[in-house]
């Protein structure tokens, strides 16, 4: 009997996921630079798989979704905001 199993994933999309967790952590622990190297780091990944052919367009289009509600989240995401002199 078979169980129902989620298809593995590839390498490449467990890089991009772990990038995305790192970043997801970076942000709950208000680490900015750390955050915004991370965001930086899954979209140059999902970016260069997709055109390497080794990301599907689905998962693309999922990624590219995720990646740009955190782009929004993080607009004007820099230290200077919290120093006024």
């Amino acid at each position: 009997m078979f169980f129902w199993r989620k298809k593995k994933k590839s390498i490449e999309e467990q890089q991009i996921e772990t990038s995305i967790k790192d970043l997801q952590l970076y942000l709950e622990n208000n680490y900015k630079d750390l955050a915004i190297s991370s965001r930086k780091e899954a979209v140059e990944l999902v970016e260069r798989y997709y055109s390497a052919g080794k990301l599907s367009k689905a998962a693309y289009l999922q990624y590219k979704k995720t990646l740009a509600f955190y782009i929004e989240e993080m607009k004007n995401y820099n230290h200077q905001e919290f120093y006024h002199s």
